[in-house]
């Protein structure tokens, strides 16, 4: 089950469930803002791409699903790479399609 993650990796702000935030395959977690115009759209840790990270209903609209059952995490991640690091892989990768990464 995806995870939320309630920071951003990069600027460390806030992202409660309902708010738009881009994750790679592995949950990696951004900001919009970072995720466009720092990355580039690449993660910064595996190269993958980023995409929407989905909204889970605040209700259940059926037994032991949405967030009064599954609340989002709440430990906060921290991008391990400089921005140096971060700026070299995605200047890199910002241009080759996803799928040949």
């Amino acid at each position: 089950m995806l995870e939320l993650r309630p920071n951003c990796e990069i600027c460390d702000c806030d992202l409660p469930p309902e708010a738009e935030a881009r994750i790679c395959t592995y949950e990696c977690t951004y900001c919009v803002t970072c995720a466009r115009d720092v990355l580039l759209g690449v993660c910064a840790n595996c190269g993958g791409n980023l995409v929407p990270r989905p909204i889970r209903p605040a209700h259940s609209w059926r037994p032991g699903t949405g967030l009064e059952n599954h609340p989002p995490g709440t430990k906060r991640r921290y991008n391990r790479y400089t921005a140096e690091e971060r700026a070299d892989l995605s200047n890199r990768l910002k241009d080759v399609p996803p799928q040949d990464r």
